[in-house]
């Protein structure tokens, strides 16, 4: 069973991953691009037209892979978690229907005129094409956010045994939409994804402007991605510190995984840097900030209690019986610090690209930085899903209420199928070559149309 579940785990990771590849791009560069033909359409300059068709042949091609990687995906929940499928269920079925009514058909259906319909379709419908395209992928966003949301802190819900053994089933459908954590989550990972697609266009604006090439339409380009990815970047500080301040509440051991806290203290600092020692139960370095910064981040007060993970073990193990409650520290740890400290270098990278935007295609040492930071933004999207994930262990669905047994909740352990090693290692083996495959052809063709001087010019 050990191995099972870790390899099922392993599976569903590398498979959300890859997917999560494609996602955030889809969600900012769709809407840059309608700010593009935005700018077009007022102005009427031909390089704002130009412009947008370059990068949506970008985002086509990132789209069609994230669509193939989603399809593929979904397939494991009734393979390799079934019991969990039965579980969330009547839970699942109205925000996802949601998702396929007001969002999927909607983006698929105006996406095509905005590839195919330059100069075939009135400018004012290409227009309303793009904006449709890039409020229709973000809804689709938010909707499985509610879904992921729910898992994280399972409101609107109580459990009932059915015939395949107990499910939650659906009691306020309000309560699940307006979850606070869903829609801090999904704020957060919306506006993660249009500081990735921010960079992702500055990156590659610099690449040609390094080149030399077609100036005033990448530095039109980068211009917009600066302005976009600043205000998305110091959005994206007090989103983030809204959502911990969600996840403190709900999932305590979440967060005191996330800051190594291991014993309970009053007025605690935050953690710079830290490695802890799982077994031992302690951190074998840790290098503390100010005391009482990550009281006064959770809870406004520089004296306020903050359980350490050792507290609340003990307090898991009275309510729900003997177990480890404690999810892995280091990765949680790290997930969550390195996801900071690149929302800091994100916020510096756009401002400094905004004082330097005078002379922007003669500073190369910039042009170079802001080239090789495409990487950066994707792992820390990464990163915040590891830290949402792997935090939240051992429950694929975090107890609505902790401190109450009969709370709505699930374990991980408790929702994986019933099939054998072979199965699992064998799908995990043909899912592994499927998504490498896709990534791979993402990559080459986002390189090579990315390198290649744009339309009329």
């Amino acid at each position: 069973m050990d191995f099972l579940l870790t390899l099922s785990r392993l599976q569903f990771a590398m498979t959300a991953f890859f997917h999560f590849i494609f996602v955030p791009l889809t969600l900012g560069l769709s809407t840059l691009i309608a700010i593009m033909l935005t700018l077009h359409y007022k102005t009427g300059k031909k390089v704002y037209k130009d412009m947008a068709k370059f990068w949506t042949k970008l985002f086509a091609i990132n789209f069609a892979i994230g669509v193939a990687t989603g399809i593929v995906h979904e397939f494991e929940f009734g393979m390799n978690w079934s019991v969990y499928s039965r579980f969330v269920g009547d839970i699942f079925g109205a925000p996802l229907a949601f998702e396929g009514l007001m969002a999927f058909f909607l983006e698929s259906t105006f996406i095509g005129i905005l590839i195919f319909g330059w100069d075939r379709v009135p400018q004012k419908v290409h227009l309303l094409a793009a904006w449709l395209t890039a409020i229709g992928s973000n809804i689709s966003a938010f909707w499985i956010l509610v879904a992921n949301g729910w898992m994280q802190h399972p409101v609107g819900s109580k459990l009932v045994e059915g015939l395949a053994g107990k499910k939650a089933v659906l009691t306020n459908f309000a309560s699940i939409v307006f979850n606070p954590v869903a829609d801090t989550k999904f704020m957060h990972t919306m506006t993660a994804g249009f500081i990735l697609s921010a960079v992702f266009v500055l990156s590659i604006s610099a690449y040609h402007l390094l080149k030399g090439r077609n100036i005033e339409l990448f530095k039109k380009s980068a211009f917009i991605a600066i302005i976009f990815g600043l205000m998305a970047s110091v959005a994206e500080m007090g989103i983030g510190h809204a959502h911990t301040i969600e996840v403190a509440r709900v999932q305590p051991t979440k967060i005191a995984a996330a800051e190594a806290l291991w014993e309970t203290k009053k007025g605690p600092a935050i953690a710079i840097a830290a490695w802890a020692d799982q077994k031992g139960q302690r951190n074998v370095f840790e290098i503390p900030s100010i005391p009482g910064t990550l009281s006064m981040m959770l809870y406004n007060s520089p004296s306020a209690e903050v359980k350490g993970l050792k507290d609340l073990q003990k307090e898991f193990e009275k309510i729900w019986g003997p177990g480890n409650y404690i999810p892995p520290v280091n990765i949680t740890f790290w997930s969550f610090h390195l996801m900071i400290y690149l929302g800091m270098f994100f916020v510096l990278l756009f401002a400094l690209g905004l004082l330097k935007f005078k002379n922007l295609e003669n500073s190369r040492t910039y042009l170079k930085v802001a080239l090789f930071s495409l990487p950066l933004p994707y792992i820390a999207n990464w990163l915040g899903w590891a830290m949402a994930e792997v935090g939240r262990q051992p429950w694929i669905v975090y107890p609505l209420n902790w401190k109450d047994n009969t709370s709505v909740a699930l374990k991980t352990a408790e929702a994986v199928s019933k099939i054998t090693n072979f199965e699992i290692l064998v799908s995990y083996v043909v899912f592994l070559v499927i998504f490498t495959g896709l990534a791979i052809a993402d990559f080459y063709l986002l390189a090579k149309y990315a390198s290649k001087a744009p339309e009329n010019h």
